[in-house]
Protein backbone atom coordinates (compact mmCIF):
# COMPACT_ATOMS: atom_id res chain seq x y z
CA UNK A 1 0.00 0.00 0.00
CA UNK A 2 2.45 2.62 0.69
CA UNK A 3 4.50 1.54 -2.66
CA UNK A 4 1.30 2.61 -4.33
CA UNK A 5 0.72 5.84 -2.39
CA UNK A 6 4.26 6.68 -3.69
CA UNK A 7 3.48 5.45 -7.09
CA UNK A 8 0.13 7.38 -7.19
CA UNK A 9 2.10 10.50 -5.84
CA UNK A 10 4.82 10.87 -8.48
CA UNK A 11 2.05 9.86 -10.90
CA UNK A 12 0.01 13.16 -9.57
CA UNK A 13 3.07 15.35 -9.78
CA UNK A 14 3.86 14.26 -13.84
CA UNK A 15 0.42 14.59 -14.27
CA UNK A 16 0.60 18.07 -13.14
CA UNK A 17 3.34 19.12 -15.06
CA UNK A 18 2.15 17.81 -18.06
CA UNK A 19 -1.33 19.97 -17.85
CA UNK A 20 1.35 22.68 -16.72
CA UNK A 21 3.42 22.34 -19.96
CA UNK A 22 -0.14 22.22 -21.75
CA UNK A 23 -1.11 25.71 -20.40
CA UNK A 24 2.28 27.30 -20.59
CA UNK A 25 2.60 25.88 -24.44
CA UNK A 26 -0.83 27.37 -25.24
CA UNK A 27 -0.43 30.72 -23.59
CA UNK A 28 2.77 31.08 -25.77
CA UNK A 29 0.97 30.42 -29.04
CA UNK A 30 -1.77 32.78 -28.14
CA UNK A 31 0.00 35.46 -27.36
CA UNK A 32 1.70 34.89 -30.48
Amino acid sequence: LKQYRGIATRYDKLAESFLGGIYLAATLIWLN
